[in-house]
């Protein structure tokens, strides 16, 4: 579906069609307007677009890497739509190798924890890529009751196989 919007600009009217088709290979749990709204966002541009970048990362991703990405928006509406995703855990953050913080979608969905959601990153020491191990969970650790914890970094770190190669 297609829908056309125009704007007038002093003696100019600007035409921009807009492809409303779904994106065939995101799957509605890749869906960032689904995702928003299930979270009780409300999913504006900015929402829209942060959430798309990181989901469709490879990795995590840094504030510097998203607003390379994202070069239509300020520094502080990506930092603002971050800390909004944060409060209602559909992200959640790490620290890379560097102490850089680094963002990534909880796959867990917003009804789980954070902390639920974390598992091992590896952070190669040369390439400085950090890779998502989501298949090795980070270990429970019994802490007393009147603790809460907020996030794990569960980072190991070392050489990836692309530069044992080289």
């Amino acid at each position: 579906m297609r829908n056309r919007v125009s704007k007038v600009v002093g003696e100019f009217c600007i035409f921009v069609e807009i492809n409303m088709k779904p994106i065939p290979e995101m799957e509605t749990s890749h869906d960032p307007v689904k995702l928003l709204e299930e979270a009780g966002i409300k999913p504006t541009s900015n929402r829209i677009l942060v959430m798309k970048a990181i989901l469709t990362a490879n990795s995590p991703m840094s504030l510097i890497e998203l607003e390379s990405e994202l070069q239509t928006l300020e520094r502080s509406s990506v930092l603002r739509v971050l800390t909004l995703l944060l409060e209602h855990d559909l992200i959640h953050t790490l620290e890379d190798g560097r102490g850089v913080t680094k963002y990534e979608v909880c796959h867990g969905g917003h009804h789980h924890s954070g902390v639920d959601d974390m598992h091992a990153h590896f952070y190669c020491e040369k390439c400085h890529k950090v890779y998502c191990f989501k298949e090795i969970t980070a270990p429970h650790i019994d802490i007393p009751e009147t603790f809460k914890v907020k996030s794990i970094n569960y980072m190991l770190k070392g050489i990836c196989p692309e530069c044992r190669e080289e």
